[in-house]
């Protein structure tokens, strides 16, 4: 690979991006990239948006994305996807967690949250969405929609599979390890 990669993860406080973009990044660097990561928090600790820049290549100098340069945003919500849209370049993809979660705009009745969101985003951008919830559930603990995401953003890389795997192994605590480690290959199987 010599073009550098962009990828942007979005979501909410307590979705677990953070653990994402650990295995990200470790996984890459396990492969010899270089890598940046910088990570932007809201009020992530009440629900706030999160948002982590990940960049790998040859040589990275920055980790910022600018509008317009995302190759893939890893979207943990709807409206967090929505949100980061004008970071995505043209031809980008978006992997997204089809689940939505009320901002307190929308849980004080101050705001409605936006309709057929889903669809906006897939008329502007190669859209793969899933219900990342149900497959957590389905791999044994509702807080693994990270870990089911990221197996799906591994699945369109170029990287290896056992990296991915081996990343996981070394970064998920063992008690955890199995939920996901199944998460992982529902979303990559997805």
């Amino acid at each position: 690979m010599t073009d550098t990669k962009k990828i942007m993860i979005v979501g909410v406080g307590g979705q677990g991006t953070l653990l994402a973009s650990r295995i990200l990044g470790n996984t890459v660097i396990n492969e010899g990239y270089d890598v940046k990561l910088s990570e932007v928090h809201g009020m992530s600790q009440r629900g706030g948006s999160v948002v982590t820049y990940v960049k790998y290549g040859q040589k990275v100098y920055s980790p910022i994305i600018g509008k317009g340069e995302a190759d893939i945003i890893l979207a943990f919500e709807l409206l967090e996807a929505y949100r980061a849209l004008p970071y995505l370049k043209k031809g980008g993809k978006i992997i997204v967690n089809s689940q939505q979660i009320n901002p307190m705009p929308v849980i004080t009745g101050a705001a409605d949250y936006p309709v057929e969101i889903e669809k906006k985003i897939g008329a502007s951008a190669d859209l793969i969405a899933v219900d990342a919830l149900s497959l957590a559930k389905e791999a044994g603990n509702i807080k693994a929609v990270n870990v089911v995401l990221i197996g799906m953003l591994a699945k369109s890389s170029e990287i290896k599979k056992e990296s991915w795997l081996q990343t996981i192994k070394t970064t998920v605590p063992p008690k955890f390890l199995e939920v996901n480690l199944k998460a992982f290959e529902l979303g990559y199987n997805h």
